[in-house]
């Protein structure tokens, strides 16, 4: 890209990040209580928590490692889409309503808290376990996140990844902090019709690039060997069994376990709301799900393999060399958009799980509103910096990074959620089981040999289910006689 070209995608880029400051910024000028900074307080719009939860949902995994795994991978990388697709229909239709209408019965602002108010004798202990989990996970899920960052700047411009990954990283940090889930949420909404632009452009730009070319797509995925041109991977047997189980098995981590989602399930006002985030989050999904894998198909035709250094950066490298500057800075924007918004939403995550359940009701103590909002903008802050610190330090692999913290929190909390939701006779004793479980069950399984077989993801969300109702049934719930003690704001 020339001079010109690369400063008209500096100044797209530009205007975009200063758009989401200026959100944060108009945020941070209204008063806002514990529950607005939480969880929007009841004023957020279905349309809205839809296009936030999966602009959240899809991050740099969906831009940069699902692309660049389906461009090595070839016609069978359609099988993590799918699992990834029915689990999304999945939690809308089957568990957002039952989200919706526990929160307002139990008035809790966590995924955390609600699990704990249903276990009065292990409240405690399920706060600080759940508080320890979502912290570690979520630390490398963000530092995954602002990894991309670096990657998707360096790959188009040349700027020291270093630079990068801290300047925005820094702006993520900025908004989440001043205006907390309502900042995240419209910043979110904004940044989801980058993101649809993106997978409707660089797919067409893609397929007349094929034509021009008079490139047959068949015959390049069947150049490329190793199964590429075939919907199983040209596997047989057990081999095509663990493959598919592995790839669907991102399925589970979509049952409610993630709280940077189920929070958007939480935060609904109504049912007409509801239906409203329904029709929103499955039309967008399959916006972006068919455009991902045609972008990676139609790069693996357009690119030989071994010619792009980082698989994970074939999407940047596309849309560079296929697009018009003004064009490939949109697209980047959309890019970066996926990563701001997970990142944001796991930033408010760790806040959240440290300032609301472990400060004011692990430990209990008695604040006011407008304090415990501070105090959760300094634990952003914090929580941010070590974020860009472990970026920076681990190098991470955005593809292994994401499905490490996906098998650590979303596949353990699924089963803990579903649990709750569907088995009347899960305990107290049989949660807390399940939580530790699946904290070491997810970093063992990942060292192991047997990742090699059955990814983590999968492993995790079994073992814990089987631990779950083993451990229910032989230490039953016993009955709480006495009120319930909460901590309450003033």
């Amino acid at each position: 890209m020339n001079f010109t070209g690369s400063t008209i995608v500096f100044v797209e880029i530009i205007l975009y990040l200063l758009l989401m400051l200026g959100v944060g910024i108009y945020f941070s000028r209204k008063k806002l209580d514990h529950a607005d900074f939480f969880l929007g307080g009841n004023k957020l719009p279905g349309w809205a928590l839809a296009f936030s939860e999966r602009a959240t949902g899809e991050s740099a995994y969906m831009f940069l490692g699902a692309v660049g795994f389906i461009y090595v991978t070839g016609l069978s990388g359609i099988w993590i889409l799918s699992g990834m697709f029915f689990g999304i229909i999945a939690s809308w239709f089957f568990l957002a309503k039952r989200f919706m209408k526990e929160t307002k019965k139990h008035q809790v602002y966590t995924l955390t808290d609600y699990i704990a108010v249903k276990f009065p004798n292990h409240s405690n202990i399920i706060r600080w376990l759940s508080a320890i989990i979502m912290v570690t996970f979520f630390t490398c899920y963000l530092a995954a996140q602002f990894s991309g960052v670096g990657k998707t700047l360096y790959s188009f411009s040349g700027l020291d990844i270093t630079i990068g990954t801290t300047a925005i990283a820094l702006i993520i940090i900025a908004y989440a902090c001043m205006g907390g889930f309502m900042s995240v949420v419209w910043t979110d909404t904004i940044q989801s019709f980058l993101m649809v632009a993106a997978f409707i452009i660089v797919p067409i730009a893609g397929y007349f690039e094929i034509q021009q070319a008079d490139l047959s797509i068949s015959s390049s995925l069947s150049s490329m060997g190793n199964g590429t041109d075939s919907w199983i991977g040209g596997l047989t047997g057990l081999a095509l069994g663990a493959m598919l189980f592995t790839n669907i098995s991102w399925f589970f981590g979509w049952l409610g376990g993630q709280p940077q989602l189920s929070s958007r399930f939480m935060a609904l006002k109504d049912e007409k709301d509801l239906r409203t985030g329904q029709i929103v989050a499955v039309v967008w999904t399959l916006i972006v799900y068919v455009g991902a894998f045609l972008s990676a198909i139609f790069a693996s035709v357009i690119y030989q393999q071994g010619t792009i250094e980082d698989a994970e950066m074939i999407l940047p490298h596309m849309v560079f060399d296929l697009l018009p500057p003004w064009i490939a800075g949109i697209i980047l924007a959309g890019i970066l958009a996926a990563i701001m918004s997970t990142a944001s939403s796991q930033l408010l995550v760790i806040t959240t799980s440290v300032s609301e359940d472990i400060v004011h009701k692990a430990m209990g103590m008695e604040i006011t509103s407008r304090t415990l909002v501070k105090i959760s903008r300094i634990i952003t802050i914090l929580a941010g910096l070590i974020g860009i610190v472990v970026s920076l330090a681990s190098g991470s692999i955005i593809y292994s990074m994401v499905s490490f913290a996906w098998a650590g929190v979303g596949n353990t909390f699924s089963v803990v959620i579903l649990l709750i939701f569907f088995w009347k006779k899960t305990s107290g004793t049989g949660i807390v089981a399940t939580i530790i479980t699946g904290f070491f069950s997810a970093i063992l399984w990942s060292i192991s040999p047997l990742e090699a077989i059955i990814s983590a993801k999968a492993a995790t969300f079994f073992i814990c289910l089987i631990v779950g109702i083993v451990v229910s049934l032989l230490y039953p719930e016993k009955k709480v006689h006495s009120a319930n003690t909460a901590f309450l704001v003033k």
